[in-house]
């Protein structure tokens, strides 16, 4: 398959200027076709660099962001993920919900056969919270 047919659609990797979206609902995860769809095999992303905002302090919040899946017709692009990761630095929500936000995005992104979202979230006042949302197309 040639170059220009793996990255047909795809509009963020190689642009030459990254352009860091300031919200989840500005920042676009694209996906490429699955060289391998007809099989079952899982891909980790994993970032410990995951930050945002505790809507009622304004205080920082970070995270280790684990997204594993079983891909279908179609994979993630890995810089797409990261900007759309990125948009979360300034957004006000509680660990639930940009778990399952990530979850949701990422199911309509590329309908994978199976996902687990997972953030580890840091202490803070002393109490750590780790939120897992699964998704399975079966």
């Amino acid at each position: 398959m040639s170059k220009k047919r793996k990255a047909s659609g795809l509009t963020l990797l190689g642009a030459g200027k990254t352009s860091y979206p300031n919200s989840p609902e500005k920042a676009r995860l694209e996906a490429f076709k699955n060289a391998y769809p007809d099989r079952d095999y899982w891909i980790k992303f994993e970032t410990s660099e995951f930050t945002s905002l505790c809507p009622i302090t304004g205080q920082p919040d970070f995270a280790k962001i684990v997204i594993d899946y079983i891909p279908n017709k179609l994979c993630i692009e890995s810089k797409s993920l990261k900007l759309y990761l990125f948009s979360f630095r300034n957004r006000g929500s509680f660990a639930e919900e940009i778990v399952n936000k990530i979850r949701d995005d990422v199911v309509d992104a590329c309908q994978p056969r199976r996902l687990i979202v997972t953030g580890e979230f840091t202490a803070r006042g002393g109490i750590a919270i780790a939120v897992k949302a699964e998704y399975s197309m079966r």
